[in-house]
């Protein structure tokens, strides 16, 4: 969705306008069949609700849209502008409009809070139709810019810092919503050197034989089953001051998992393309912090394999040793990604030294059992980073919440002849998993883990979302990164 700004209505073509109205604040200025149509519709200005008419302007008609903001002074604001913008493109898309004028000449809206409306209506409006090719013409879409009209001083330049980010979701969405067959781990470190060319991020990539010289056992036994190599992605953006020691992402990448020789039903499988969600967050998070100019060092690792079953892979029971020294029981193949984490997590530590690491992974079922698809859940062994990774997430609308690691919860994946088992028992599942990489977590390293798994896709269309990919994680890193690592 292209977003350009006019200082006036003059500059522009367009056959559809929009007004943002606060709740319970229609416009004096309104043309009569608009304001006595949204009477009669009881528009109120709630959050996303949307009434539109016609009306006459120099002899032409023309469609004036109302979209309501909510509360002018809830604490929820920027979450409702958004839902407000979006509103606007889900409305139109595929209406037969080309272009969509957004007046803000109205003056109550700040630069920040007219870039929300922007995002909003951008993020809404993203959809993958590649391999679409019998649309009807009402199913194509047909908005492609909109023009910000009287917008006020700095939403420009908040719109472009707005952009970085929306364009970072929009390549987490694309990684995630490809099918297995395009995006595997050696396409997946293509499309990522493709979209970072001049950009200033570094990217750095180790394959098998690196890996097995690394002693990553772990993560190699993983991919030993596929005819895809396995990779190690990392990217560095090194924004901040020279001597500041960087913060780490490790996201999971297994961009398709079977199961392996634990083989999952074959009903659904076909949701497993989305397994490597945790890596499509990194990677689209260190797009939106590179195109931002990110004053912070970060960098991003993803752990990218895929799990097959064939007489080469690994098999329950077997024995793994990881990088770290320690060895795991395989007692289910398909409790694969905290196999791929732990060696990813424990090569970023060894090479960069950081002082907070955290991890995205779409990890367990068990997590959309507990929490569904309204939070992801996030475990920690410091308080402080938890808390701001909570705030982070309740910021930016990719929302949290935290769960426990204990003792009680550790000795549940204790093996008889190894140093641990890849699984516990059935209960607390997503708990037990946690408590596995918690134990390739080295001394003085704050660390937490999220566990995403029911937010990278959803089944039906969201507030700035359609069915598909979400791009969960995006924000959530970027809002992290802005309030703790650069403020």
């Amino acid at each position: 969705m292209k977003i350009e700004f006019h200082d006036s209505l003059d500059a522009v073509s367009s056959n559809l306008f929009a007004r943002i109205v606060d709740l319970d604040d229609l416009p004096d200025d309104l043309p009569l069949a608009v304001a006595e149509g949204a009477a009669a519709s009881r528009f109120k200005g709630k959050a996303g609700q949307v009434f539109d008419g016609f009306h006459e302007v120099d002899g032409k008609i023309v469609r004036l849209a109302l979209v309501g903001a909510g509360k002018k002074k809830d604490a929820g604001r920027m979450a409702a502008l958004e839902k407000a913008g979006a509103a606007l493109t889900a409305k139109y898309l595929t209406s037969g409009e080309e272009a969509l004028a957004i007046d803000f000449a109205s003056g109550h809206l700040s630069a920040e809070e007219s870039a929300a409306v922007l995002l909003g209506a951008r993020l809404r409006s993203w959809r993958w139709d590649t391999y679409r090719t019998k649309l009807r013409d009402e199913q194509k879409r047909s908005l492609n810019i909109i023009h910000a009209i009287g917008a006020p001083d700095g939403a420009e330049a908040a719109w472009d810092d707005a952009q970085a980010v929306a364009k970072g979701v929009e390549f987490t969405r694309e990684l995630v919503a490809e099918p297995a067959n395009v995006i595997y781990p050696q396409s997946f470190v293509e499309r990522c050197q493709e979209r970072f060319k001049g950009t200033g991020a570094e990217i750095q990539v180790l394959d098998e034989d690196e890996m097995r010289t690394h002693g990553m056992g772990a993560l190699l036994g993983v991919g030993q089953g596929s005819r895809r190599d396995s990779k190690l992605l990392v990217i560095k953006w090194m924004g901040g001051k020279a001597n500041q020691k960087p913060t780490v992402f490790v996201g999971k990448g297994v961009t398709f998992d079977t199961g392996g020789i634990s083989l999952k039903p074959p009903a659904g499988m076909e949701d497993m393309k989305w397994d490597m969600g945790g890596a499509g967050a990194v990677a689209g998070a260190m797009l939106a912090l590179a195109g931002r100019k990110a004053k912070a060092n970060i960098v991003g690792v993803c752990g990218l394999v895929e799990n097959m079953p064939d007489g080469n892979a690994q098999r329950p029971g077997d024995i793994v040793t990881t990088m770290s020294g320690q060895t795991v029981e395989v007692i289910n193949t398909d409790a694969e990604g905290r196999l791929v984490l732990c060696d990813a997590m424990t090569w970023a530590q060894q090479e960069f030294k950081p002082k907070t690491m955290v991890d995205l992974a779409t990890l367990t079922g068990a997590m959309m059992i507990a929490l569904g698809h309204e939070h992801g859940g996030v475990f920690s062994n410091d308080d402080t980073l938890a808390d701001n990774l909570l705030a982070a997430g309740k910021a930016s609308g990719d929302k949290l919440w935290r769960f426990p690691l204990a003792p009680e919860y550790d000795k549940l994946i204790d093996s008889p002849i190894a140093d641990m088992k890849n699984v516990g028992p059935r209960w607390a599942g997503s708990i037990t998993a946690a408590q596995y990489l918690q134990r390739f977590v080295e001394d003085g390293v704050n660390w937490a883990h999220c566990d995403i798994a029911g937010m990278v896709w959803a089944d039906k269309p969201g507030a700035t979302w359609n069915k598909g990919a979400t791009g969960y994680g995006v924000r959530l890193i970027d809002r992290f990164v802005r309030d703790t690592v650069e403020g």
